[in-house]
């Protein structure tokens, strides 16, 4: 009993260390399910619909648009540029694509198996000439040839790796074509059937051909804005909130921005980098000059352009080497001369000027054995047979080869990165043997046997090696950049003081407006993406951090100045305030010229009043009136003069974009031609479909489409 006392007469306190544990509890439990939110938001790169797509799942689709690009462009890697292009298309389809089947999926919209069949049948459509699949001789899609691949995929699995592998290439890329034709289909199904929503009749279509063949002749008196002196007008705090209520839908933005103020600087080779690589340079040209063979000089030098040692075009060459070339003797060294345009030295060496083909047809026997005795003998044997006369494709077959005729061009082979000693072997045998001319090729690993059947397109080869290189800052010049600025971003940790002092220590203040999540980089500087993710996640005025950027010759910072929310901006935005400003000038001055044209009923009357005088024909409803006085086209103008008959002088004057006008219809006639009904609806339907291509836009609105790739790519 006295224990229960105890515990009764602590009852406050013990309630409170209950209750703070219990508190304790909860705000852990709530900082755990928040720090599981922010996680998830981590790992999203956005939402359609109400539906999130993963990271790891936009990747596996960047992955599989990048291997069609690479098969497409014949490539084996992408380009930042290139790169960031297919995101975006990955992302563009992703979302059109979530938000077309939502709306098919509520209309009962789908493509069937038959649908998609009938149209691999037809194989006209763009897509799928694309493929491997077109029949060379019909240039249409073969499905006889798709459905015999297919046939053929799933036998080779167990198969050769190699052949295998190729397959699998194949395979994926019909996959990602056949997944966006059943997209493309759908969409078109959609588009369809909202358009066939929006009808034409023969009367609009007789209305139609009236407003764009009716031209109307004109004196016109024109009075440009301009003639106002901009300091007579008065513009109240009244006239601009009228305004902006008026012209408020056209200040409405559906996706977050900011802007911002930034310097950046880009770091520079120095005079002392400079003559270090001239230097250099120097030594490049007295060793091209005395080598036989300069594949290790070059190849030593990380040249920006390989040498292959095999005659190719100019165009395998950059721009300033080419130009260079024709005005060159072989065995001429050439440089060191400095590209301004590429910021590079260069040094060329020409090995060798040839006519050659540029397009070579040949075939050729590959013979393989146990050892590479074996492969010589079996070469021999088969070569002798050659030029006994026996067929070469028997031959050929004989040994498991098809030996069909195949071309070769100059630019399949002339911008590899290298050769190998066996690969130059064979190109050069094939660039310089005859007609019918058969040659034993021996290889590392075999034997090659080729013949040449024909030569097209003689052309001047060139063989030249080229040692071109990027004229680079040193460390001690960046160092010394870097050093210099980071002292300045330390000193000055306000946008305030980093406008003041910018330019006392050489920089320069930027600014870039309306910065979206879907900006690969900011202010057009790559590698920024620590910089967008900074920004995002900033408050208005706040200093980001230094940044170093760019190609590994930046250095950033980059100050948050204004936040703009989804909805509305407000008149209090400079930006909103001008546009505004403009257009209530522009009214007052409209005003202000109408009244001093009351009572004018004649050019006459016009021309003394101030106003510029001239002949305006071909006027028609359907197309805005361009002005030559005022530089500006001007719809409304059309519309007033089509309403206006022959001879007539106008009623009241015309408020136009750049001016207020009158005038009287001096001649209206029709265009020749014969309006012809069933041709006029198709263009109206044409226009509708047009139109109906516009609602894309609503959907996305209404889809609610989060952007947050700049955390990741």
């Amino acid at each position: 009993m006295a224990a229960l006392g105890t515990i009764r007469g602590k009852g406050p306190l013990l309630i409170g260390i209950i209750g703070f544990g219990l508190f304790a509890f909860i705000a852990e439990e709530a900082f755990r399910s928040c720090e599981a939110t922010q996680n998830d938001k981590r790992q999203q790169v956005g939402e359609v619909l109400g539906e999130k797509i993963s990271v790891q799942d936009f990747q596996k689709l960047v992955d599989e648009y990048s291997e069609v690009v690479k098969m497409q462009q014949g490539t084996q890697s992408l380009n930042e540029e290139q790169l960031n292009q297919v995101k975006d298309m990955v992302w563009n389809t992703y979302v059109q694509t979530k938000i077309v089947e939502k709306e098919a999926d509520h209309l009962g919209l789908a493509v069937t198996n038959s649908e998609l069949q009938n149209i691999l049948k037809d194989g006209t459509n763009p897509m799928l000439l694309q493929t491997p699949f077109v029949n060379r001789q019909t240039g249409r899609f073969d499905v006889s040839a798709l459905q015999k691949f297919l046939a053929d995929y799933k036998a080779q699995k167990g198969a050769n790796p190699q052949l295998a592998q190729q397959y699998e290439t194949i395979y994926k890329y019909w996959s990602f074509i056949e997944k966006t034709l059943r997209q493309q289909i759908l969409a078109q199904k959609y588009q369809s059937l909202f358009a066939h929503c929006l009808l034409s009749n023969p009367v609009e279509a007789k209305m139609a051909y009236k407003e764009e063949n009716e031209e109307s002749k004109i004196e016109l008196a024109s009075f440009p804005y301009s003639t106002v002196d901009d300091s007579k007008i008065k513009i109240e705090e009244a006239d601009l909130k009228a305004k902006y209520d008026e012209l408020k839908p056209r200040f409405q933005q559906y996706v977050e921005s900011r802007d911002i103020k930034y310097v950046d600087i880009q770091v520079t080779p120095s005079s002392v980098d400079r003559q270090s690589i001239q230097k250099q340079f120097n030594a490049y040209s007295k060793d091209l000059a005395a080598a036989a063979d300069p594949t290790d000089i070059v190849r030593k030098s990380t040249s920006l352009t390989s040498y292959l040692g095999i005659p190719v075009l100019k165009t395998a060459y950059p721009f300033d080497i080419a130009d260079r070339l024709d005005s060159m003797s072989v065995g001429q060294t050439y440089g060191p001369i400095e590209n301004k345009q590429d910021n590079t030295f260069n040094v060329i060496k020409l090995m060798a000027k040839q006519q050659l083909p540029d397009s070579i047809q040949y075939r050729q026997i590959q013979i393989g054995g146990t050892t590479l005795a074996e492969a010589h003998k079996t070469a021999d044997s088969i070569y002798s047979a050659l030029q006994s006369g026996v067929d070469f494709e028997a031959l050929a077959k004989k040994y498991g080869q098809t030996g069909e005729k195949t071309w070769l061009t100059t630019t399949q082979y002339q911008n590899a990165p290298s050769l190998d000693k066996d690969t130059k072997e064979y190109i050069m045998a094939l660039n310089t043997l005859n007609p019918n001319e058969i040659k034993n090729l021996t290889m590392g690993q075999g034997n090659v046997i080729v013949q040449v059947i024909d030569r097209r397109g003689m052309v001047n080869k060139y063989t030249a090696a080229v040692i071109k290189k990027t004229i680079d800052f040193s460390k001690d010049t960046y160092s010394a950049a870097y050093n210099k600025f980071s002292s300045f971003v330390s000193a000055n940790q306000t946008g305030d003081n980093i406008e003041k002092n910018a330019a006392k220590n050489g920089y320069r203040v930027q600014e870039a407006n309306d910065v979206t999540t879907a900006s690969h980089y900011l202010a057009n500087i790559h590698s920024t993406r620590e910089a967008l993710k900074w920004l995002f996640e900033a408050k208005e005025g706040d200093v980001s951090p230094m940044y170093e950027c760019g190609d590994n010759d930046h250095l950033l910072v980059v100050v948050l100045d204004k936040i703009h929310a989804i909805g509305y901006r407000s008149l209090s935005d400079s930006r909103v305030r001008e546009m505004v400003k403009a257009e209530v000038m522009k009214d007052k001055k409209a005003e202000a010229l109408i009244a001093k044209l009351g009572g004018v009923s004649n050019m006459s009357a016009a021309k003394a009043k101030g106003a510029k005088v001239s002949v305006v024909d071909q006027i028609t409803f359907a197309a805005p009136a361009f002005i030559p006085a005022t530089g500006a086209s001007e719809p409304a103008l059309s519309g007033a003069v089509s309403a206006s008959a022959k001879g007539k002088f106008s009623k009241a004057p015309v408020k136009g974009n750049a001016g207020v006008y009158l005038f009287k219809v001096a001649d209206r006639k029709m265009r020749p031609g014969k309006f012809d009904e069933k041709t006029e609806e198709q263009k109206l339907r044409q226009k509708i479909a047009q139109y109906a291509g516009n609602f894309m836009n609503e959907l996305y609105i209404n889809a609610k489409v989060v952007d947050n790739r700049y955390l990741f790519f």
